[in-house]
């Protein structure tokens, strides 16, 4: 039975991350590599808890008591006793896989450790570890207290109880799980990732404009936002990476980051978090679509 989660990484995934579980009931217990991120980490939650309050669907009375049930580390090994440890770090796969030794070699035999990642292989994770049947990945979604979807990913060693309590607890949360094989992009990105890279294309080439592709979009197929505002949300660095990981693996140009792409990363312009990507940030109620010119 899963009663206490450990989060390791306090950027925008993991806060979501551990308000969501918070708010389930949960016990949870953050870490991060350094004081000043892990308190701006802390910060965070209990902005989310604010909001959740804002809106009603929690009590200020409640909002306090949730909050009492998190808790931050700088020690990996301070989350020995949780029962499962979702990581949402960089998505670098060597990173990924030290983690993962780390805490196989610290946690008990029947903690399950979680991969918030969005296109790495969870097999190389499970590989890195001496417990393949308590690695799976968990994939929630960008604001992750709002949206509904999350992705199981098994692989072909994943224990059918330990699938089981994954699938209860990502309910237990209130959101709808799919479950999917290990493949890179899993259900989501496979499907997403080209899509998203030929409306790079597009503007690229000149077809339209940021503002108007992301209007036909939204309008003519009904998306509750454009490809290239989505990419913002996503992080044009991570797109690129997700990308690349998938391209490796298919050899499907259809996935390979176009240049703009690209060449965008490396100024910096990495989305809606820097304040800068295909749109301007600035006013995050009103981002403007960057003219891109060549």
């Amino acid at each position: 039975m899963i009663n206490k989660v450990g989060i390791i990484g306090c950027g925008t995934m993991g806060v979501g991350i551990a308000q969501l579980v918070l708010e389930a009931g949960y016990e949870v217990m953050v870490r991060e590599i350094n004081s000043s991120m892990l308190d701006k980490g802390l910060r965070e939650v209990r902005k989310g808890l604010d909001r959740s309050v804002e809106k009603g669907t929690l009590s200020k009375i409640k909002k306090e008591e949730t909050f009492d049930r998190l808790s931050g580390t700088l020690q990996i090994e301070d989350l020995k006793d949780c029962d499962l440890v979702i990581e949402a770090v960089f998505e670098e796969i060597e990173v990924k896989k030290d983690l993962f030794k780390h805490l196989d070699r610290i946690c008990q035999e029947e903690t399950i450790l979680g991969s918030n990642t969005s296109s790495l292989s969870i097999t190389e994770m499970v590989a890195s570890t001496s417990r393949p049947g308590h690695v799976i990945g968990l994939h929630f979604f960008n604001p992750v207290p709002v949206m509904p979807l999350i992705e199981v990913i098994k692989t072909i060693a994943t224990h059918s109880d330990v699938l089981t309590k994954v699938l209860d607890f990502a309910k237990s949360l209130g959101k709808v799980p799919i479950l999917a094989k290990d493949n890179p992009g899993f259900i989501v990105n496979l499907l997403l990732t080209p899509y998203l890279m030929d409306a790079i294309h597009a503007v690229a080439n000149g077809v339209a404009s940021v503002e108007d592709i992301d209007t036909g979009m939204k309008l003519g197929c009904g998306h509750p936002m454009g490809p290239l505002m989505l990419a913002d949300f996503i992080g044009l660095d991570v797109l690129v990476k997700a990308g690349h990981t998938m391209f490796e693996e298919y050899k499907d140009r259809r996935y390979a980051p176009p240049p703009l792409l690209v060449q965008m990363v490396r100024m910096g312009y990495t989305g809606k978090k820097i304040g800068k990507g295909f749109y301007d940030w600035l006013d995050p109620k009103k981002p403007v679509p960057q003219a891109l010119k060549f």
